[in-house]
């Protein structure tokens, strides 16, 4: 059977590359930053490499109802700066926010600001070329940039999340710009990330999580497991008195440095997993410490945990080979929005 790949989206003709940039600026498609015309070539070409023709359903919005199909997704991707091998993980990633517990709506347009961070496990990783080391949160390659890059765009642009319109962010953060993390499965024995989340070991997958800014920590000063973990919990236990107390999902990133300590001590992911479940916790009287005391009305010895069950806590290996340093992502919104893993180009969990 042929697919047909005719192109349904209104065309342009546009002389030169400095009129289409303006084009796109003037009507707020943009991230205010430079873009790539998306001649139906670039578009066809991405739809190609995804084996999806133009009208195939990558999701729907809940709220609003608004349809995101495969061309319009690949018309962002191209605008970002993506190539063809590169959709197949945008398309994941848009799948996987169009499930009900990632919670799209209130995630892309809630006043706290937060972003949409990925993480990309599995065979494309090399694929792509994706750095996960240096610079590992930040530009550390083209993949890593020009994905994360295309899911603003489609906010923007197919959702209409726009800065003062459907996004109401106080503040946000440049992770809005692009937010996408490769682990480094090479450099580690651990398990992935998305085995840990029920793929198979030989399928490549991609994790959304509604994310705030990441925060990093050092402890150059001790090889104890514990020590070095309880600098990460103290870093979760800030951000619950300091934004928000409810748990749900956190992300901690761990270079190789910090990590090693860990593995040469035996641990898993899963004793990491629970040290933080048992430590990451706060009580209500805590809140007095932070200017927040008119909180408290009752039972002021209340304890809340940073995850509702020590699986709720995601272990990410990545980041450079020295230095004592490390990262927390916290969530957006507690348990109301859930990390979701979606196979690339293949569904693991039909």
């Amino acid at each position: 059977m042929t697919l047909d790949f005719t192109l349904a989206s209104k065309q342009y003709e546009i002389n030169s590359e400095e009129e289409a940039q303006d084009y796109f600026h003037a009507r707020g498609l943009t991230d205010g930053l430079p873009i790539v015309p998306p001649t139906s070539e670039k578009v066809i070409a991405c739809l190609h490499q995804s084996g999806m023709v133009p009208t195939h359903v990558l999701g729907v919005e809940p709220v609003r109802g608004r349809v995101i199909t495969a061309e319009k997704t690949a018309i962002n991707a191209v605008l970002a700066g993506c190539q063809p091998l590169h959709f197949p993980v945008v398309a994941a990633a848009v799948e996987a926010m169009c499930h009900p517990e990632f919670l799209l709506h209130g995630a892309t347009c809630s006043t706290g600001g937060c972003a949409i961070f990925m993480v990309v496990n599995g065979p494309i990783v090399q694929e792509l070329g994706m750095g996960a080391t240096f610079n590992a949160l930040a530009n550390s390659d083209r993949a890593s940039a020009v994905i994360g890059r295309s899911i603003r765009l489609i906010l923007n642009n197919i959702l209409d999340v726009k800065p003062g319109g459907l996004d109401r962010s106080t503040l946000g953060h440049p992770g809005k710009f692009s937010y996408c993390l490769a682990e480094d499965e090479n450099g580690t024995d651990w398990i992935p990330l998305a085995q840990q989340r029920g793929a198979p070991t030989d399928i490549s997958t991609v994790t959304v999580f509604a994310a705030g800014s990441p925060r990093q920590i050092m402890n150059e000063w001790t090889t104890v497991p514990e020590e070095i973990l309880e600098t990460f919990a103290a870093e979760i236990k800030a951000n619950m008195l300091h934004y928000s107390v409810w748990g749900g999902n956190y992300v901690i990133v761990l270079p190789k440095q910090l990590r090693s300590r860990l593995e040469e001590a035996n641990w898993s992911k899963s004793d990491v997993q629970r040290f933080i479940f048992e430590h990451a916790r706060v009580k209500k009287h805590d809140w007095i410490k932070v200017g927040k005391k008119s909180l408290i009305t009752d039972n002021k010895d209340k304890e809340f945990s940073a995850l509702t069950n020590p699986e709720d806590l995601l272990v990410i290996a990545a980041g450079g080979p020295a230095g004592g340093f490390g990262a927390v992502i916290p969530p957006w919104f507690g348990h109301k929005s859930r990390a979701v893993t979606m196979g690339i180009g293949v569904c693991f969990d039909c």
